[in-house]
């Protein structure tokens, strides 16, 4: 897949909030493959991968979390683009 990847990691109160199963809608409606897992760390990571902008809006969407979510923090760093079709959660 060609494009955008970053590897994204959020704290705060992420965890119990339904916040993977949001980012996989909002990764699936702007087209973006890769996959999202609760960390043992309370936090939630996620690889994201696809067009620019795409990406880019689905940071904007992390920052803010779903619902009951309180995000603190958001850390995103340059990722390989190889990355398999399809948006998954992962545990």
């Amino acid at each position: 897949m060609s494009g955008l990847a970053v590897m994204v990691r959020v704290t705060g109160r992420v965890q119990g909030v339904g916040f993977r199963y949001w980012t996989l809608e909002q990764a699936e409606a702007l087209g973006l493959a890769g996959w999202v897992r609760n960390e043992k760390d309370g936090s939630v990571a996620a690889l994201l991968a696809g067009p620019g902008e795409a990406v880019e809006e689905m940071l904007k969407l992390l920052r803010q979390g779903p619902r009951g979510a309180v995000v603190a923090d958001m850390a995103a760093e340059p990722a390989a683009p190889d990355v398999l079709p399809g948006f998954r959660i992962v545990r």
